[in-house]
C-alpha cells in the first residue's frame, strides 16, 4: 500500500498527522494549470473528532506556482495558502445527514474511504486555491495588451463613402 493511502476513518480516529512537501511536477491535475512545472507544494493534514463526534481533517497546502496572466499572457508567480475542513461521511446518505446537523458553509462533508489517497485531496485543494482568471497586480509589460488595444480602422469605414454616391 501507498504511503499516502490511509484508512481515514481510523486516521481521524486516531488523530493522525501528515505533512510534506510535494514537486508541482507530480501533481498532474495542478500542473496542467501552470505556465510550467517548477515550484513545490508544502501540505499537512490532520485528522480529528469534530465537536459532533464525526470524523474530520484539515488539509492545508501552501507554495508557489507559476500562471499565465490573463490580461497580458506571461507567467508570474502566485502564492497558494489554503486550509480547508473535511468531515467524512460513509455513504452519501450519511454526509446529507452531516451536512444538515452542523450547518457550516465552511465546512465540506464528502465520503470518507477505507483507502484514500491524501495526494488526491491534497491537490484538489491546491487547484481550488487557483484563481478563475488569474492577473498580475499590475501587469509588467503592456506592450502585448496595447498593440491588441490599438486603434485599428473599421473594416466597415470605406462602407460609408459608398452609401453618398
Amino acid at each position: 500500500m501507498s504511503a499516502f493511502v490511509i484508512d481515514a476513518f481510523e486516521f481521524c480516529r486516531s488523530n493522525g498527522h501528515r505533512d510534506g512537501v510535494t514537486p508541482v511536477a507530480e501533481m498532474s491535475r495542478l500542473n496542467k494549470e501552470c505556465a510550467d512545472q517548477s515550484g513545490e507544494i508544502a501540505w499537512s493534514i490532520d485528522g480529528a473528532t469534530s465537536k459532533h463526534g464525526y470524523p474530520q481533517m484539515t488539509l492545508s497546502v501552501s507554495g508557489t506556482v507559476q500562471l499565465i496572466c490573463q490580461r497580458c499572457l506571461t507567467p508570474f508567480s502566485y502564492e497558494i495558502d489554503s486550509s480547508t475542513v473535511l468531515m467524512l461521511g460513509t455513504d452519501d446518505a450519511s454526509a446529507d445527514e452531516i451536512e444538515e446537523v452542523i450547518d457550516d458553509e465552511s465546512i465540506d462533508v464528502i465520503v470518507g474511504s477505507r483507502t484514500c489517497d491524501i495526494r488526491d485531496l491534497l491537490e484538489d485543494e491546491a487547484l481550488l486555491a487557483l484563481p478563475q482568471a488569474p492577473k498580475h497586480e499590475v501587469c509588467p509589460d503592456t506592450s502585448l495588451l496595447d498593440t491588441l488595444k490599438a486603434e485599428k480602422p473599421s473594416p466597415f469605414a470605406g462602407l460609408k463613402t459608398l452609401s453618398k454616391e
